[in-house]
Formats: C-alpha cells, structure tokens, sequence
C-alpha cells in the first residue's frame, strides 16, 4: 500500500512516453507540479536511454540547473550535475566491443548505431535510427564502415529492427552478453547495449548516496523495460498507464498515461498533497 503522507525528497523521470507527451512535449499540468516540487525543494532528476544532448532541452525547460538537480542519460550510463555540467559518473564500451557488436547485429540481420560527439553514427541508415535522430535531435551520420569509423571508446549502442524480431534477439543476447554486458529494450524497437552492471537503477543508487537521500524518499516514474530497475528500486515506483502490463506488475501504483496527465496527477497526490481529478 502507498503512503501520501510520506515526505519525498526525489522525483525520478523516464523522457520518452512517461514525461513527455507523443508529440515529445510537456503538458502545462505537468511542468506546474514538477516546477512546485522544486520550488518546495525536491530534486527533479530526469533518466533516459537518450544520449545527454537528447536530455538537456528538458532539463532547461524545468529549470533543474536553478534548482541543482541531475540528469541520468544513456541509461545510467552516465550522471551529470545540472548545475556545473560536471560528469560525476561515465561508463564506455571499448571499440572492440563495439566492433563485436556491429558482427552480431549482421549475423541477426538487425540495425546498429553508436554515438559519437553529438552524431549518431551508423553504416546503414534505416527508419528506426532515424526515429532516434528525431527524438533527440541529433544529426545521423551513414558511414562506409562502422568497425573502421568506430575507433574510440562510446557510451552504448543501439541495435534496431522490427519489434517483432528483437523480442528474439533481445532474449538470445542476454544470455549470449550475460556477465559482460548490459542487454535491454528503451522502446520495441530499440535494444540497448551499454557496460555491464549500468542500469537507471543502479545510477540512481549511486545518485542518492552521494546526496545522502534514503532510497524510501525517491519516487521513481517510467513506462518500458528499461526503467524497470529503478521503478523496483525507488521506495515509490510508479507504472505509467500505458506501460506494458509486466512492467506495471512490478511497481508500487500505477498512475494514468503520458497523454494523461500521470506524471503530473502522482507529483500532485504524492509531493504536493492535492486531491487530483
């Protein structure tokens, strides 16, 4: 059973499909609750599969530099200080990992693609890494070669094809990847690849300790699989309404869509004890 009278001091936000609208924006109920919160001293922190540049937009939008909160980008992969712009944490994979990666998404038949600066960079560009570019506005790069382009350490990488397909993939890479790499779906269509042991979950540990902010005073709020980790981990995780029915199995409630207002209508009943409609 969920607790409204217990005092939270972080709100956690998944982007894609939790915080941002279809459209990829934020609805005016929603900015009002999360812009209270702050001003009432919560931390806002925002948590994505994108890659930080993908993030910052948002993260301008609330304001999270005046009210010195953070961004988890790439998955956990990295944890950055809105207000210095200080990496406090960053994981890679190795070119040779990557290189590795690049054979096996040819051997299934499936996309890849990488980051690198602020490009995203692929050997075959397809509709799927150019739904990426449009997410976070980054520019896509086609390469002739991936393994030669490909020569210096990156964040993750993304494997991408039909839904269908990578539900198969996904299953036979975490076993084939277990114990070296981090295997998991953002979106149907997007399998993302990052170091060993990165997770939301385990950066948002990690966050929280440095602040010395109890794991029962975080909520955390997110709608695909990648946001599992740390809807398990918060001591108030929250299921979109449109998350898939196993991802709302395993949170503490379920709050109403992303096109509904549910981000805003937990921030309301949870931080800023309002009766929401």
């Amino acid at each position: 059973m969920t607790d409204i009278n217990k005092e939270y001091k972080m709100i956690v936000l998944d982007l894609d499909d939790t915080l941002l609208r279809d459209d990829h924006t934020i609805s005016s109920r929603t900015k009002e609750a999360l812009m209270q919160a702050q001003k009432n001293g919560i931390k806002v922190v925002l948590a994505s599969g994108r890659p930080t540049y993908g993030m910052v937009p948002v993260a301008n939008e609330l304001k999270l530099a005046d009210y010195g909160s953070f961004i988890l980008s790439f998955n956990g992969a990295k944890i950055i200080n809105s207000k210095t712009n200080e990496e406090m944490y960053s994981s890679t994979l190795s070119p040779k990992q990557l290189h590795e990666l690049y054979h096996v998404s040819q051997r299934e038949n499936v996309g890849i693609h990488t980051y690198m600066e602020n490009d995203i960079v692929t050997e075959a560009n397809n509709e799927y890494t150019m739904i990426e570019g449009e997410i976070t506005g980054m520019p896509v790069i086609e390469v002739e070669r991936f393994v030669d382009a490909v020569d210096e350490p990156c964040v993750k990488a993304l494997m991408v094809g039909h839904p269908d397909r990578l539900v198969e993939v996904e299953k036979k890479l975490q076993e084939e990847f277990r114990g070296q790499l981090s295997v998991m779906r953002s979106k149907p269509y997007f399998l993302e690849f990052t170091e060993d042991g990165v997770t939301k979950g385990a950066s948002l540990h990690s966050l929280i300790t440095k602040l010395g902010i109890k794991q029962e005073e975080v909520i955390a709020m997110g709608d695909s699989y990648n946001d599992q980790t740390m809807i398990e981990f918060a001591g108030l995780g929250v299921a979109m309404g449109n998350a898939p029915d196993d991802i709302k199995e395993i949170a503490d409630y379920v709050t109403d869509t992303n096109m509904n207002d549910g981000v805003a209508k937990v921030v309301e009943e949870f931080v800023l004890n309002k009766v929401t409609q």
